[in-house]
């Protein structure tokens, strides 16, 4: 088995809740808890579940936005809590981000020349003829025009503006795109357009992904392995065809039972997923599912599952205590 290009054990990332006069810390919102996955090389690793279930966090400290409060994160090998800033830094080449609002990922101040300019200025990169004969290839990869590139973001489509996006996330000719929800704010007449594109991207250049989304048709059209997640942690990990064939977490189940079946004769799982996410910041104890679970015991309210392998001969782990 190949080596991860990114890999995360065990990550976990706190956010401090202040209140009170004096705007002390009261409390800490855990957002993603004890997460622990794996990319390789040509790969596409679909993250799924709910808002609000960790996803973007997850995403941001990836590609390091955000410092993770616990656990460990390897690009290429290298633990990058242990780099110097510029040695984080040529390393953050390899790992870049796309994000879910093309518009406001874009300086509405800047032409979107300016704006696929910054990563070459950023990373000392190509100057002069060289930097623009780049631009200028950049576009065209993402099949775009390259009179587009006098224009403000304002002038240009949804669709447009994100394939602005992905041009300056290959800028630094990264292995490895974390996307988050990118098609979500695009129509969708936009979405399977620029879908088609990331798949030949991926395909052409041999990039790895990171697909964050709540869209089950897209994640499992595009990913290779799928883990879901629910209240900042992983429940179910799987090769995607297996997961969505054969799910075995009960909140995967519901999630995908959920989901409309354009064949009335599938056969479905009748446990449809009911009732909101709790709040992270009072997350139940013991399995966090459990308050929306149909099959909960007592000891699901009393301790945490442990992520663990479920068949046999197959890469197919979930934390369910029933299982």
């Amino acid at each position: 088995m190949t080596a991860a290009l990114l890999q995360a054990d065990a990550l976990s990332v706190d956010f401090p809740v202040h209140g009170g006069l004096l705007r002390r810390e009261v409390a800490r919102l855990r957002a993603v808890r004890d997460v622990s996955l794996a990319l390789r090389a040509g790969e596409v690793l679909g993250i799924l579940g709910e808002s609000g279930c960790g996803k973007t966090t997850l995403g941001r400290a990836l590609v390091g936005l955000i410092e993770p409060s616990a656990g460990t994160l390897r690009v290429e090998g290298h633990d990058v809590a242990t780099l110097s800033p510029d040695e984080r830094r040529r390393l953050t080449r390899d790992v870049q981000m796309v994000f879910q609002d093309p518009f406001a990922s874009l300086n509405p101040r800047k032409r979107i020349r300016q704006s696929l300019a910054l990563p070459f200025d950023t990373h000392g990169l190509a100057t002069g003829d060289a930097r623009e004969a780049r631009i200028r290839e950049l576009m065209a990869l993402v099949g775009l025009a390259p009179e587009h590139l006098e224009r403000w973001p304002h002038e240009l489509s949804g669709g447009q503006r994100q394939r602005v996006a992905i041009a300056r996330a290959l800028a630094t000719q990264p292995k490895v795109l974390v996307l988050d929800e990118p098609l979500s704010a695009l129509d969708m007449s936009i979405q399977s357009q620029v879908l088609n594109l990331l798949v030949e991207l991926q395909q052409r250049l041999g990039l790895s992904y990171v697909f964050i989304s709540h869209d089950l048709a897209v994640v499992e059209y595009l990913s290779d392995r799928v883990a879901v997640m629910y209240l900042g942690r992983v429940v179910e990990s799987a090769p995607a065809a297996r997961l969505f064939a054969s799910p075995r977490h009960p909140y995967t189940q519901a999630l995908l039972a959920s989901a409309p079946d354009p064949d009335p004769r599938a056969a479905r799982v009748e446990r449809p997923l009911e009732g909101e996410v709790p709040g992270a910041l009072h997350a139940p104890a013991g399995c966090s599912f459990h308050t929306r679970c149909p099959l909960a015991q007592p000891r699901c309210r009393e301790s945490v599952p442990e992520l663990r392998i479920v068949d046999t001969g197959v890469p197919h782990a979930a934390a369910c205590h029933l299982l």
